[in-house]
């Protein structure tokens, strides 16, 4: 890696987590002076602006959360015990500090989706990544008899996605984690019934 290609990288990674905490708009050029400690001219000399910043922070916290979730079921032998790293990583989500500030695609959809195209574009890539994700998962327990054929493999991504950020939304706005509990724990029931 080139010293530009490390002074890029670090500027990504300075910048994301305030990205994720302050959204496009909160985030100023001050702020992310004072993340990396570099220049102006040190910052959009490696980026063309603001929104190239801001796109690749988004791309760095998605990928955190990705490769967590990964590590995670990469662990597991079962589809269901796949599926269940889902309510078990976002029950504790607010421990993990990549996700301190909340899940950036729920961050990003919410401030992008009438504001910042490109921004809302990353959020809708992302959620059809997860959606896949799911849906490949939920097809693979069904071709290997783990989950009841009849599973309605699309309503079950839907409803699990859902689930799990408004959850995440409501515990972020009311600084408390006990409605995460209590939908991840019902989400563990879903995930338990599709046994076959």
């Amino acid at each position: 890696m080139s010293k530009a290609e490390r002074t890029k990288q670090f500027i990504i990674e300075k910048t994301a987590p305030i990205f994720n905490a302050k959204g496009y708009t909160g985030t100023s050029l001050n702020d992310m002076i004072t993340a990396t400690g570099l220049t102006k001219g040190s910052i959009y000399g490696n980026f063309e602006n603001k929104d190239e910043v801001a796109l690749a922070a988004f791309d760095h916290n998605f990928s955190l959360i990705v490769n967590h979730l990964k590590q995670k079921i990469q662990q597991r032998s079962s589809t269901i015990d796949k599926l269940l790293v889902y309510p078990e990583t976002y029950r504790n989500f607010l421990e993990l500090p990549f996700l301190e500030a909340g899940c950036p695609v729920l961050n990003t959809a919410i401030e992008a989706d009438d504001t910042h195209p490109l921004l809302r574009k990353k959020a809708i890539n992302a959620l059809f990544l997860w959606k896949n994700a799911i849906e490949k998962h939920i097809q693979n327990g069904i071709a290997s008899n783990e989950i009841k054929a009849n599973t309605n493999v699309e309503e079950f991504s839907a409803v699990l996605m859902s689930l799990i950020e408004g959850a995440v939304m409501q515990a972020k706005v009311n600084g408390n984690p006990t409605v995460l509990h209590i939908t991840m724990g019902f989400l563990e029931r879903m995930i338990q019934d599709l046994k076959a």
